[in-house]
């Protein structure tokens, strides 16, 4: 395997990571704003406030979005492994 093959592996491999993390992180952030919000309007600084609202959204998202996480996943494991076999000496 050449150097131009082994960086375009991880650049997928880091393009990859980043589209399938991408909605979770997107929703604990919005909770995360939301709650921060909450916490300065109300003058509440209690940091459960923060954790459980965050744990909820992302059990829900990672419910909802399980389906096409483990799709995405299966689908990236057989590109790899295909390409894998045409990296032959």
């Amino acid at each position: 395997m050449n150097a131009e093959a082994a960086i375009d592996i991880f650049k997928s491999l880091v393009m990859f990571a980043l589209y399938i993390m991408s909605p979770f992180l997107a929703v604990i952030l919005v909770v995360g704003l939301i709650t921060s919000l909450f916490q300065s309007v109300t003058s509440i600084q209690e940091q459960t406030l923060t954790f459980v609202p965050k744990l909820l959204a992302l059990g829900g998202v990672l419910l909802l979005l399980a389906p096409w996480t483990l799709r995405l996943l299966s689908e990236f494991a057989v590109q790899s492994i295909m390409r894998i076999g045409t990296m032959g000496p």
